[in-house]
């Protein structure tokens, strides 16, 4: 009995065993985090259904493949992957076994275009099928979505478990050409930086890089015949100091096959005939006048351009596009075309006479005239001219593409011209605006478009019938770097706002959501952690970073787009655990406040830190016999700090009373700096806002607001103070310098300021300070 007894309570124990082992196998081992729940592939597919069940990809799946060269490259990208996450390569394989297989195959059933894909994934295994390597690549990076964020890794992940969701997904682009524009010109990229992006825009099927090669500001690639295009015109003064960089053709190969690996044509563009300065800097017999020139350090238009009468300008044309389409395989190549003034072809004696000799009307027709012949020597190199929509002006070339930036409306035209056009209008697809609140974000070039805004833009304006719809070859984000002076920056004013321009060219129109969009977003942002890329997390907008106050105060902040909000107020710094902002804060004493925005990751923005004062008025001061105007010192020379003024005494000293006089003292090419001095008359006591693009500003002694080493511009250190009425002495310092390629004097010697609780700033007259 004892014998019968022990084999049952083996039996049991057995049995426990098994319940035991089976629920810890088929359970999760890793607790699955938020973001990674449930489907976020983006850009989103054209056709997805949902299946019951996962497949656990473990070191044991297989790869199969055919055999096929054409699919070995996607493969080895995906197994780098899998190599970097998982810690070892795959096995491959063109047997198919019945389970824990990943298989490619090129197949003509899976009719979803040259760009499309169809994947299937089962508990058993997964199949990726496309008419071409591009599909299957394309296939591939859908794949990497199903997978956990963490597959993106650079490391070896073991805190996650490699579950696919069962789907079926039939999948293809709406439009051709979705793609980044880069601009190098203004802001030189290292070849580093240029492959991390290829690298992120291959993630969401991106396939376009259209590089931006030659500025006024800078020339970035190497020419054999011409070495002083870099040799020269790569560098600037900045600051006093040398700017400069440039690729040299190796490297340009380099991208250019490292862009291909990816799918992703590149476009060079070499700008013609504006936007040409730094390649005249080198070879000045090439403009109008002779020079000498200097590699434009101002932001903005130049004003000399290729001479169209110079026959030695088609010649220098000629040889550096020869050079060039060597350089970059895919068929399109952009020659700019706009922004070209013709002040100098108004007084040149060789194009007024090449008007003449070819019968042309005017310098509009003379720039089609230079358009057609830069197109002529394109068609000799089977390359296919496209260009900024300015190259509609006097006639465009018979072949020739459009890009349409002014707007749509150039884009429109060309359209129902017969001509295919990518729309970039500035409005939705220009990545240099802001996406947040000029008061608080890094310095840009101006503009407002969310991300929201971008992700809304329908590329296929309304007013085009659907026979020249066809025309519309898509959209891209363009990046123009003149006030992105880092790599972090450039990518802080790219992310996220490219990808949703990438599913703006992928997704079926009436499939896109951007609330759905949003929460995909979230499983994003963890991907582009692990690329290191520096995007962009909404600010808490609202107050400035110094508020005063009289008896009690309400702050509001706001973002912009849904983000959670959470805040300090003992002087640490804000993480998860912090208090969560919900509603106004309100203040009675004097308060360090600390504030970021947080993702649904953890990840954060920075720390905005608002000081908080209770303030008395500040007591008017009596004076006599004062007058309107300012008082101002005055000296000439380079300065870029305000230290850099020393205590020297050797100022010119004067009196303004009329504000254009103020504005006749100064131009950037003959640097100065000044100090304004007198008095401001406050209308009533309370609390006063000021703001103000001068190096600084003091009422009293008091410093109230810094930009010293800074761009001046969009004023982002404003500043409130508690003032009685009356007159209150003031001081203000100007350098009138070029800084980060800002003119100083462009932003004025303004002062504003509003009362607390008004909703816009007034510039104070000249006639309103004293002296």
């Amino acid at each position: 009995m004892l014998r019968i007894k022990m084999k049952q309570l083996f039996s049991i124990m057995s049995f426990f065993v098994f319940v035991v082992l089976f629920s810890t196998c088929s359970a999760p081992k890793h607790e699955v985090k938020e973001y990674n729940k449930g489907l976020h592939i983006v850009p989103l597919p054209l056709q997805l259904t949902e299946k019951e069940g996962v497949f656990g990809l473990n070191a044991n799946t297989k790869i199969i493949i055919q055999e096929n060269d054409e699919i070995k490259p996607v493969v080895t990208q995906f197994n780098q992957r899998m190599t970097s996450a998982l810690g070892q390569a795959l096995a491959i394989t063109s047997d198919t076994p019945s389970k824990n297989y990943i298989q490619f195959s090129l197949d003509d059933t899976c009719d979803q275009g040259g760009e499309g894909y169809c994947l299937s994934v089962t508990p058993d295994g997964v199949t990726i099928k496309s008419k071409s390597p591009r599909g299957l690549f394309y296939g591939m990076q859908t794949l990497l979505q199903l997978l956990p964020a963490e597959v993106e890794s650079k490391s070896k992940i073991t805190s996650v478990d490699w579950d696919i969701p069962c789907v079926e997904i039939s999948d293809e682009p709406r439009f051709k050409w979705r793609g980044m524009h880069l601009d190098v010109c203004r802001h030189f990229l290292p070849v580093d930086f240029i492959k991390k992006q290829l690298d992120v825009m291959a993630m969401y099927k991106l396939n376009t890089f259209h590089w931006h090669l030659t500025e006024d500001q800078g020339w970035r690639i190497e020419i054999k015949k011409y070495p002083k295009l870099t040799e020269i015109g790569s560098i600037r003064i900045d600051e006093g100091k040398e700017y400069g960089g440039y690729y040299t053709q190796e490297e340009i190969k380099e991208v250019v096959a490292y862009a291909a690996e990816r799918f992703i044509d590149v476009v060079p563009e070499i700008e013609l005939p504006g936007h040409s300065l730094a390649a005249l800097t080198g070879y000045p017999h090439l403009s109008c006048e002779g020079g000498p020139f200097k590699v434009r350090n101002v932001w903005g238009v130049e004003p000399d351009i290729y001479c169209a009468g110079n026959e030695e300008t088609f010649e220098f044309l000629e040889d550096v596009i020869d050079e060039v389409t060597q350089l970059f395989p895919y068929e399109y190549f952009h020659i700019g075309g706009d922004e070209a003034p013709k002040k100098r072809w108004e007084t040149c004696k060789r194009c007024q006479g090449r008007i003449k000799s070819e019968g042309l009307a005017d310098e509009h027709e003379l720039q089609s005239y230079f358009i057609k012949r830069a197109e002529a020597m394109l068609l000799k190199r089977n390359k296919k001219l496209i260009g900024w929509d300015e190259i509609l002006e006097g006639g465009l070339a018979p072949s020739a593409a459009v890009m349409s930036w002014r707007g749509e409306k150039g884009g429109i035209e060309a359209a129902e011209q017969g001509h295919d056009v990518v729309m970039t209008p500035g409005n939705w697809v220009y990545l240099d605006h802001y996406q947040g609140s000029s008061k608080v974000e890094p310095v840009a070039i101006g503009g407002y478009t969310t991300l929201e805004e971008s992700y809304g833009y329908e590329p296929v304006p309304k007013e085009l019938e659907a026979e020249k719809a066809k025309h519309i070859l898509g959209t891209q984000g363009n990046v123009w770097t003149e006030y992105m002076y880092t790599p972090e920056i450039a990518e802080y004013r790219i992310y996220p706002r490219i990808i949703a321009l990438a599913e703006v060219g992928w997704t079926a129109k009436d499939k896109k959501n951007f609330d759905g969009f949003l929460t995909r977003m979230d499983n994003q942002f963890v991907r582009l952690d692990h690329h290191g890329v520096n995007y962009h997390i909404p600010l808490p907008e609202g107050p400035s970073n110094n508020v005063a106050f009289l008896d009690s105060i309400s702050l509001t902040f706001t973002t912009t787009r849904p983000i959670d909000m959470v805040y300090t107020i003992d002087g640490s710094e804000p993480d998860e655990s912090s208090a969560a902002y919900i509603g106004p804060l309100s203040f009675s004493d004097n308060t360090t406040l600390k504030i970021r925005s947080v993702l649904s990751s953890g990840k954060m923005s920075k720390v905005r830190t608002i000081n908080v004062k209770k303030e008395t008025l500040l007591a008017a001061q009596a004076v006599e016999n004062v007058a309107s105007g300012i008082n101002l010192k005055l000296k000439e020379g380079e300065y870029y700090s305000v230290a850099s003024l020393g205590s020297t005494d050797d100022w010119e000293s004067r009196t303004l009373t009329d504000p254009k006089e103020g504005a006749k003292l100064f131009d950037y090419k003959e640097p100065s700096a000044a100090v304004l001095s007198g008095y401001v008359e406050i209308p009533d006591d309370g609390v006063y806002e000021f703001s103000t693009d001068l190096d600084q500003f003091f009422i009293g002694d008091r410093k109230l607001i810094d930009n010293d080493g800074e761009v001046k511009r969009f004023s982002r250190n404003d500043a409130s103070i508690a003032l009685q009425k009356g007159l209150h002495p003031i001081k203000a310092v100007f350098l009138n310098n070029v800084y980060g390629g800002w003119p100083h004097i462009w932003s004025g010697l303004r002062i504003s300021y509003r009362k607390q609780g008004a909703e816009k700033f007034e510039s104070i007259p000249l006639e309103n300070f004293k002296h």
